[in-house]
């Protein structure tokens, strides 16, 4: 499995090799070996969800309090998706930036989602399903949002789709708001909780 760092740090693209024959494909979208050379240490998998969304539907942007945060590494089993990482980790170089991924059922390409990075993603197409491996079980109170329709982020979300996002998440605050309120995590402590991880696999 090929896989790229993306524009934000510690998120990443995996590419795994698709088998088509005359009964359909066999792929294996996650692949621990991979993830390991990614991001230095394994998934631990604590939870599993799934979503199914219509066309223009966008879930997120979505990030959890670090440490410990909630990793997650998603692909698209059926249907397409754009999928986006956001850098919500406040003294990051990158922080405010984001990086975009076409993640649909033809080529089972998978991102990874440390913890502290903002996650979201809009169906390019109804009945579109997601996956997603989660490092922590979800925890409501240390569950947050960033407004995905912020427009100081200005999210690559398709013009030609209307939006469709939940009452949450349009309630959510901007990523200014969210900084005045002390919400995003830090990126000193995000990096420190990786090296722990890391450490702990060597």
């Amino acid at each position: 499995m090929d896989f790229r760092p993306l524009k934000v740090p510690d998120a990443f693209e995996f590419v795994p090799r698709v088998f088509p024959d005359e009964r359909g494909l066999f792929v294996a979208p996650f692949q621990e070996e991979a993830i390991v050379r990614a991001a230095g240490h394994p998934l631990r998998v604590a939870q599993t969800n799934h979503s199914v969304s219509r066309a223009g539907s966008i879930r997120g942007v979505h990030f959890a309090d670090t440490p410990p945060g909630q990793a997650k590494y998603v692909y698209c089993p059926s249907g397409s998706l754009l999928d986006v990482v956001v850098d919500l980790r406040v003294g990051s170089p990158t922080f405010g930036e984001w990086d975009s991924v076409r993640l649909d059922s033809a080529e089972f390409r998978a991102v990874y989602v440390a913890e502290g990075i903002g996650h979201a993603f809009i169906a390019l197409e109804d009945n579109t399903v997601m996956a997603y491996l989660c490092s922590e079980p979800y925890n409501p109170a240390g569950e947050h949002g960033i407004n995905p329709l912020d427009p100081a982020l200005d999210l690559p979300w398709p013009a030609g789709l209307a939006p469709i996002v939940s009452e949450k998440d349009k309630a959510a605050p901007t990523l200014a708001e969210a900084l005045d309120q002390g919400l995003l995590p830090s990126y000193a402590d995000c990096v420190a909780y990786y090296e722990k991880l890391r450490s702990a696999h060597r």
